[in-house]
């Protein structure tokens, strides 16, 4: 998987990997997901590795956790640091929909390339 659009390279990303649709975006509530938290070292694209995947529909959601609290911090509950989806799903009121955001791990690697966003604070910086 590759995340682009950091906005700088402070703190860490976190990524969570799901095949069960009730536990997207919130890998919490899925004791068999998959979880990545790396310190980032700049804020150029960087590549993350959930290793070998069994056949399924898996979905994927990250969070730019810029100050390494663990968690993505929120303001009037919108998100104050930057965060990102498999397949680039829309976010409209709210995350979008593990079917929105889903892919298909048939046996073959399987690239994804993950845009991060923020909606406070503007771009890169």
């Amino acid at each position: 998987m590759l995340v682009d659009g950091l906005r700088n390279g402070r703190g860490q990303v976190l990524a969570c990997l799901t095949a069960n649709p009730a536990a997207f975006p919130d890998c919490r509530k899925d004791r068999d997901s998959r979880r990545l938290a790396v310190t980032l070292k700049g804020s150029g694209p960087m590549a993350l590795d959930f290793g070998p995947l069994p056949p399924g529909r898996y979905a994927i959601s990250l969070v730019h956790d810029e100050n390494a609290n663990g968690k993505l911090d929120t303001m009037l509950m919108m998100p104050r640091e930057g965060f990102g989806f498999s397949r680039d799903a829309p976010v409209r009121m709210g995350p979008p929909s593990f079917a929105s955001a889903a892919f298909m791990v048939e046996g073959a690697p399987v690239r994804q390339t993950i845009r991060v966003r923020y909606m406070l604070g503007g771009g890169k910086r």
